[in-house]
């Protein structure tokens, strides 16, 4: 059989580029390569970086799914199956709201793909697939499948350095996908993560795990593995990091140089709606542990939480200017379908907007209880406009030398300057552009 897999087209957020939507390459389409037999042809198209051919000659095709690109994915399900092509959809939101995805799809994949894939393409050859697989019960880390590494072009990826050590995250935040009853937290092996991190053949690592410290005594056992490794890296982790200074000490001694981190917000009462643990009183002395060992800071915040008002974005922007933190990612509070925080807001009536496609983390689709949707997302917007602007880009400009460089390189060519960097790309290849970033910043 000649199988196709699809990364549907993503839908940028205003301060979005073309850098955003190729940063890297599906793990869970890369995987699926690795797990298909080898008498099946099988081939990758990421809409982001490429079109799809419809008369391709396909006779399976299977499509990752995320929220905001479910119409997308419908839309390119429906092309096929008026060539008769049967169409397979999984990723994470069809296993936490599988229900709203089965109409749509000859057949979905919830949880993961690695037990049942190849019964997929058996059932499709045969002619008589399922509506559903579903083989979640018991499943382990160790059977967790290598992504095809060999298969990425790499001129079409700002980084393809990716890896994970982990699927899902112990948390149980109410707005995130890993409050579905579908999620799992599972560890890989720690030498199936050497192996991969060797395969890759360079010192650069983005580890793209949910929660990096998920299971503190395994993020342990792996960083001592790294020591010899002369990596530099970067992860994202929880702001229970600073429980774990000997992991912080480990972090840096291996090659850490940033760290995503999920403050959300300052608000203690905002937090605790949402089922987060967060400790605001000890922001600050987190802030300067993670400065203190030279590893810079991505601090992701979510407003709209209930407990926000029209003051949170003043107060949270001085307070990440203050901090000196390094760079933003910014969220619109969005209640994802097979989520607490969906839930319960459905049962209140607070959702007003069911056009998918909204639900990027950059529109307001619900109520807000403290604000005005107006007031909402026009201070999310603002937050962006002054936090990178040149003047707050100065203040915040970092006190340790070995951040400087990539700071810069963050907050003007891929932020400040984003969408000239990205017509550069026209020229030179993006992946190129990462490889010159990597060079620039960290001398690799």
């Amino acid at each position: 059989m000649k199988i196709l897999l699809i990364q549907p087209k993503m839908n940028k957020r205003p301060m979005d580029t073309d850098l955003k939507i190729r940063m890297s390459p599906s793990l869970a389409l890369l995987t699926l390569m690795n797990l298909t037999p080898d008498e099946h042809e099988a081939s990758m198209i990421n809409e982001n970086a490429e079109t799809i051919n419809y008369d391709c000659g396909a006779d399976l095709v299977g499509i990752t799914v995320t929220l905001d690109v479910l119409p997308r994915a419908i839309k390119i399900a429906e092309e096929f199956r008026e060539r008769g092509v049967p169409v397979i959809a999984g990723g994470i939101h069809v296993t936490c709201s599988p229900k709203d995805c089965l109409p749509h799809f000859d057949a979905i994949c919830i949880g993961p793909a690695e037990r049942v894939w190849a019964k997929i393409i058996c059932d499709a050859q045969e002619g008589c697939l399922q509506k559903e697989y579903c083989d979640i019960k018991n499943f382990c880390g160790d059977e967790i499948i290598s992504p095809a590494y060999d298969r990425i072009d790499r001129r079409k990826y700002l980084y393809t350095n990716v890896i994970l050590t982990s699927r899902g995250c112990p948390n149980r935040c109410s707005f995130c996908y890993n409050s579905c009853g579908n999620r799992l937290y599972i560890r890989r092996p720690i030498s199936d993560v050497i192996k991969d991190i060797k395969s890759l053949e360079t010192r650069h690592i983005l580890f793209i795990d949910d929660n990096f410290i998920g299971d503190p005594k395994y993020t342990g056992e792996l960083l001592r593995e790294l020591q010899n490794m002369n990596l530099i890296w970067s992860a994202a982790v929880t702001t229970k990091v600073l429980e774990y200074p000997d992991l912080l000490d480990l972090m840096a001694k291996t090659g850490c140089r940033s760290l995503f981190i999920g403050f959300e917000s300052i608000n203690t009462v905002s937090l605790i709606n949402v089922n987060k643990d967060n400790k605001v009183e000890r922001y600050e002395a987190l802030v300067e542990a993670i400065h203190r060992r030279g590893i810079m800071i991505n601090a992701s915040m979510v407003f709209g939480l209930d407990g926000d008002d029209a003051d949170t974005f003043d107060r949270s922007l001085n307070w990440l200017i203050k901090m000196r933190i390094e760079t933003l990612t910014s969220h619109i509070l969005t209640p994802y379908p097979g989520t607490e925080l969906y839930q319960s807001m459905e049962a209140a009536g607070r959702i007003v907007d069911m056009d998918l496609g909204k639900y990027n983390t950059a529109n307001v689709v619900f109520e807000p209880m403290g604000m005005t949707a107006e007031e909402l997302y026009k201070g999310y917007r603002r937050m962006y406009r002054q936090f990178y602007s040149f003047k707050n880009i100065i203040r915040r400009y970092p006190e340790n030398k070995i951040q400087r460089k990539p700071y810069l390189l963050f907050n003007l060519l891929y932020r400040k300057f984003g969408r000239l960097t990205s017509a550069v790309t026209r020229i030179i290849p993006i992946g190129v552009l990462g490889k010159l970033a990597a060079r620039i910043s960290y001398k690799i």
